[in-house]
């Protein structure tokens, strides 16, 4: 926005671009409610924030990063999507080297919150909007208000229906380690996607270290992205999606791909992924008005799109996805994350090798 005071008296051609910039935005703020438009004006002075990710994939992430601007104009949302381990990693790259450049961090690992806030680098910031989301969401943030609820993530099974048949789907996590699935399964990596270890952790608790055995002798193909065997059964290079989000396989069947969730008779995997704005944010009045977005309406209109899961009672769940009351969901709890991805993750690496 151009400062009239500071510059003077603007010629004509000038103060004509100055007129037809300032309505648009005071348009904009016209439609807020009183605290996003306080954090808005803000914000625009500040003209930007980063956005460390690992929830969605890159394409909705983009489509979030362009719907935060169309509401907040003139203040930019750089878009930093990779998985969730590696967002951390980067994250904690930039403390070591006393850099701040990301604003706002999401994760699909919960620990990573847990060990932010006890180290003192989250913003100590509730959103408003956040009153309004949905009771998981709700129940499963911060109680002091560091980190937030920005994606309620359902991780299952999938198949390529054209050379997999519902008859012959295996029904189950347990059944994953029958040897007619060798060479047939694909899977992301603990080390990378919070989910993947989320779920290590479950099928650890459920059934033994044996069970990872059991699925290395299959011969899984591991990614890194809990998302990666999308595209890997995209390609007809594997069979069955383990682990896979509901979302992106959604998504991609809605483009034509011969994709379809199984929701396991031994659990849906749930995972509440958190977001927060962080401590020494460059752009803090825009990580909060960005937080304010994503606990809002208009981001889980947005994010429904790309069929994940609304956070909002006013906006209806995806298209395909089964109501969460019908599921059996299951999630482990942010003491066992916080104590048991680490060795999860090294016992990956023990019986897989990579």
């Amino acid at each position: 926005m151009i400062d009239i005071s500071r510059r003077g008296v603007l010629g004509g051609s000038a103060a004509l671009a100055a007129a037809t910039i300032l309505p648009s935005r005071n348009a904009a703020a016209q439609d807020m409610p009183a605290h996003e438009q306080a954090l808005y004006q803000a914000a625009q002075r500040e003209g930007e924030l980063t956005w460390y990710t690992g929830q969605l994939q890159a394409e909705p992430s983009e489509a979030v990063g362009r719907a935060f601007v169309a509401r907040y104009p003139g203040v930019r949302c750089n878009v930093v999507r990779t998985t969730s381990q590696v967002a951390f990693q980067r994250l904690s790259q930039d403390a070591r080297a006393r850099v701040a450049q990301c604003d706002v961090f999401s994760s699909t690992d919960y620990s990573h919150f847990t060990f932010l806030k006890g180290e003192g680098r989250l913003m100590p910031y509730k959103p408003v909007n956040a009153a309004g989301m949905v009771k998981g969401a709700r129940d499963a943030a911060d109680p002091d208000g560091h980190f937030q609820i920005t994606y309620l993530a359902l991780y299952m099974l999938a198949r390529r229906s054209d050379r997999v048949t519902e008859a012959d789907a295996p029904k189950s996590w347990r059944e994953l380690t029958d040897p007619k699935w060798r060479d047939k399964l694909a899977v992301g990596h603990p080390g990378f996607s919070g989910a993947i270890g989320n779920w290590a952790i479950l099928m650890r608790q459920a059934y033994g270290v044996d069970y990872f055995k059991g699925l290395e002798r299959n011969r899984p193909q591991i990614g890194r992205s809990a998302g990666d065997p999308v595209t890997t059964l995209n390609s007809g290079e594997r069979l069955v999606g383990v682990c896979i989000p509901s979302a992106a396989t959604l998504f991609s069947a809605s483009r034509g791909n011969p994709l379809t969730l199984i929701y396991p008779s031994d659990g849906t995997l749930m995972v509440p992924s958190p977001s927060g704005a962080i401590v020494n944010a460059p752009k803090p009045n825009a990580a909060k008005l960005f937080m304010e977005f994503m606990t809002g309406p208009a981001y889980s209109r947005t994010i429904r799109e790309y069929y994940a899961e609304s956070l909002r009672p006013e906006v209806p769940p995806p298209e395909g996805s089964r109501p969460l009351d019908e599921l059996n969901l299951i999630t482990p709890t942010p003491r066992q994350i916080e104590t048991e991805m680490t060795d999860v993750k090294e016992l990956w690496r023990d019986t897989f090798g990579v």
